[in-house]
C-alpha cells in the first residue's frame, strides 16, 4: 500500500497597496475638485469613481485576501463598494436611471451611510496605527471626510462641513499619491526610497 504524499505550492503575489492607493488618490482628487468648485458637474467624476475608486480598490482587496491581509482586504473592499455606491447615486441624481428614481432622493439616507462609514473608518484608523504613519494620516483624513459628509448630508451647518469634507478629500488624494509611490518604489529599489514612517507600536502584543 503506497503512502499518500502531499506537495505544498507557494504562490507569491505582488503587494497590491500601490494600485489600491493610486485608485483612492485619483478618485478623491477628482471628487474634491468638484466639491471645492474648481470643476463643475458630476458627469466626468462618475467614471473615475467606478474605475479608479471602485474597481482598482476592489482588485487590491482581492489581492490582499490572497496575502491573508485581513486589514488591507477589508479596507480596500469597503471603500471600493463605497465608490460603486457613490457612482450609482450620482447617476440617480443626474436622472440617468430614470425620473422616478431622481424624484425620490432623500439626502439624509446618504448621511446615514456616511455616518456608518465614519464609525468603520475610526476602527480602521486604529489598525492603521500599526501599519505606517502615512496610512494612518490617510485614515485620519478619511475620518474628517466622513464627518464632514455626514453633517453636510444631515443639513448641519452644510456650508462649513461641505468645505471641510472637500479639503479633507483633497488631502487624501495628495497623501495617497505619495503612499502609492512609496509602495511601488520602496519595493522596486529594495530599500526605503520614500519614507512612510514606522508604526506607532502602541497596540501590538509585545509578549
Amino acid at each position: 500500500m503506497q503512502n499518500a504524499t502531499s506537495t505544498q505550492v507557494k504562490i507569491i503575489t505582488a503587494d497590491p497597496s500601490g494600485i489600491g492607493l493610486f485608485g483612492l488618490a485619483i478618485v478623491t482628487l477628482v471628487a474634491s475638485s468638484q466639491k471645492l468648485g474648481l470643476t463643475e458637474g458630476l458627469s466626468y467624476a462618475i467614471p473615475w469613481a467606478i474605475f479608479l475608486g471602485a474597481f482598482a480598490q476592489l482588485y487590491a482587496s482581492i489581492q490582499d485576501a490572497k496575502h491573508n491581509n485581513t486589514f488591507g482586504m477589508t479596507a480596500f473592499g469597503a471603500y471600493a463598494f463605497f465608490w460603486f455606491a457613490m457612482g450609482v447615486s450620482w447617476l440617480i441624481k443626474l436622472g440617468a436611471l430614470g425620473p422616478e428614481l431622481a424624484s425620490g432622493i432623500d439626502g439624509k439616507q446618504l448621511g446615514f451611510a456616511f455616518a456608518g462609514y465614519l464609525v468603520f473608518t475610526l476602527f480602521m484608523t486604529i489598525g492603521a496605527m500599526e501599519t505606517h504613519k502615512v496610512l494612518f494620516f490617510i485614515f485620519v483624513l478619511i475620518d474628517v471626510l466622513f464627518l464632514g459628509l455626514s453633517l453636510d448630508a444631515f443639513g448641519i451647518v452644510p456650508e462649513v462641513f461641505h468645505k471641510l469634507a472637500a479639503f479633507a478629500e483633497l488631502g487624501i488624494g495628495l497623501l495617497s499619491l505619495y503612499g502609492a509611490g512609496a509602495a511601488v518604489l520602496n519595493v522596486h529599489f529594495g530599500r526605503v526610497f520614500m519614507p512612510v514612517g514606522r508604526p506607532f507600536g502602541i497596540f501590538k502584543d509585545r509578549t
